[in-house]
């Protein structure tokens, strides 16, 4: 199946259910996308490779850590693709969506799916004060700069990590974010596009002006 070698490639050893779950999640999206406007789909046939297949790839990264936080999870991607990953493995994952709407859909998806993901429909400035996540996520929410504004408080040193996929222009947001933050950086290459990466980032530090 080319999805399900798709998948594998991008997530690692991935469960015929686990793919399941996914195909389930993807007509799940449509459905709602029809009245809520989760995200810009585009066609039906594009939509394995763009969104889930490049939401998966996060998942190669996740190491040992089970507790992770995805913000601005919008139509839960990557966050509920990493749920339904991590399910096996016993990973928790919190969605931090302020729209109403869309986090209605966020808890529909965990409960059918039967996830083990907890919904936290407010703004990523509240949600920083409360959660200590070993990994954050977050994925076409804002810039890399923007990001680390975010979540400062997670990624400081010794605290936890990001993970961030970035599209053509990761090289200016790097050294756009570089002129107010030191961090470590480690640049994995997009199993979607060769012109992508995802970030994975760590100890964090604002610079001082």
């Amino acid at each position: 199946m080319k999805q399900y070698d798709e998948l594998c490639r991008a997530a690692g050893d991935v469960s015929r259910e686990t793919y399941e779950q996914l195909l389930i999640f993807e007509r799940l999206f449509h459905h709602w996308n029809k009245s809520i406007n989760l995200a810009a789909s585009g066609s039906r046939e594009d939509f394995w490779s763009r969104h889930i297949v490049d939401s998966a790839q996060l998942w190669r990264h996740q190491k040992t850590d089970t507790n992770w936080t995805d913000i601005g999870s919008g139509g839960g991607l990557p966050g509920i693709v990493v749920a339904v990953l991590g399910k096996p493995a016993g990973v928790t994952v919190t969605l931090v969506e302020s729209n109403r709407k869309k986090a209605a859909f966020l808890r529909s998806a965990a409960v059918e799916l039967g996830l083990t993901a907890f919904v936290r429909p407010e703004r990523v400035e509240t949600a920083v004060q409360i959660l200590t996540p070993a990994i954050v996520s977050a994925r076409a929410l804002a810039p890399l700069s923007r990001l680390l504004d975010l979540t400062e408080r997670w990624l400081r040193p010794e605290a936890g990590r990001a993970l961030f996929p970035k599209g053509r222009d990761f090289q200016q947001e790097i050294r756009e974010a570089r002129d107010h933050w030191r961090f470590d950086l480690v640049e994995h290459a997009s199993m979607v596009d060769a012109m992508s990466r995802v970030l994975e980032l760590s100890n964090v530090e604002r610079l001082e002006h």
